[in-house]
């Protein structure tokens, strides 16, 4: 499904917003257990259970001083352009709808804090799926089909969205699984509240640099997941993809915690994109381009058909 934000994004004096729930700071505080229902480290996310049933993970974000100037000039009958920029990128985000992107489900303000109130994510992070060794390590359906949700999420966001005027970072901490393992990608952010600003030429020439640099970022994440390895900062497993005598060391590098229990040409695919989305820009062929998400989502979509694998595709 598209996502057109060219219609009029309205809000009312009273910081009411279609789409999305606003809660009361107690009844964040009430969900979370007084804030003690930590999922991070950083102490910036909660699990919260709310009056009505609601299960929820609440994001914290700290709101400046000229936030809470505004808030109180917007009680005195004035604008408030920081919070206004909030409820702006609430609506965006709010319309943002797709089974593999993190569903908003409301919000909160505070004096010092903002509270986002999404979909809760059972099974945490993909991050942990691979790496906890406390966890029941994925199998390989799952992992083939975390990479064919997250392509067709990133599709979604930065191609069928008009404008495309949303950001995410992608890596296996972004990639969130819920109770049935299907992957969902989360923090995602607003680049321009403007969506006029957003159909400028310089803007399109900033949205097609990050489509680039999405590209490696979900090779990246597939090599994750073929291997089970963390990919660091060293690049060690881009160079091994990009390395010619990999093709032959492959079945060596699959995660161990598979068991040997693959589809051998699934993974030479799945190793093939891999190597598309982080080849070097200095060794592309001249005119072969940058590969894109739409064309990744095709490939796979190709080859999972021709194999009899149904596959959901958004």
């Amino acid at each position: 499904m598209g996502c057109c934000l060219h219609r009029r994004l309205c809000l009312g004096g009273t910081g009411t917003l279609p789409f999305v729930r606003r809660f009361t700071a107690k009844e964040v505080e009430a969900a979370t257990r007084g804030f003690t229902a930590v999922l991070d480290a950083a102490g910036t996310a909660y699990r919260a259970r709310f009056a009505g049933g609601l299960v929820a993970t609440v994001v914290r974000r700290r709101r400046d001083a000229d936030d809470n100037d505004d808030h109180h000039r917007q009680g005195e009958g004035g604008g408030g352009g920081t919070t206004d920029a909030f409820y702006l990128e609430l609506q965006l985000l709010a319309r943002l709808n797709h089974r593999h992107v993190v569903r908003l489900r409301g919000f909160a303000l505070a004096h010092h804090a903002r509270f986002l109130v999404f979909d809760h994510m059972e099974n945490r992070s993909l991050k942990e799926c691979l790496h906890d060794p406390l966890r029941t390590p994925l199998d390989w359906r799952t992992r083939l089909q975390v990479a064919i949700d997250v392509a067709a999420a990133l599709e979604y966001l930065y191609y069928h969205c008009d404008p495309p005027v949303f950001h995410v970072s992608v890596n296996s901490g972004t990639v969130l699984m819920d109770a049935n393992f299907v992957a969902k990608l989360s923090d995602v952010g607003v680049v321009s509240h403007d969506v006029r600003l957003a159909t400028t030429d310089s803007f399109q020439d900033r949205v097609e640099r990050r489509r680039a640099g999405l590209a490696f970022q979900y090779g990246v994440l597939v090599l994750e997941l073929v291997t089970g390895q963390s990919p660091g900062a060293d690049g060690e497993l881009v160079r091994w993809a990009q390395d010619p005598g990999s093709a032959a060391s492959v079945h060596r590098m699959v995660d161990a915690d598979l068991g040997g229990v693959y589809d051998a040409r699934e993974l030479r695919d799945l190793v093939a994109v891999a190597r598309l989305c982080t080849r070097d820009r200095d060794d592309r062929d001249e005119g072969a381009g940058v590969v894109t998400i739409p064309q990744i989502v095709r490939y796979l979509q190709g080859k999972l058909e021709r194999i009899g694998c149904q596959a959901r595709f958004g």
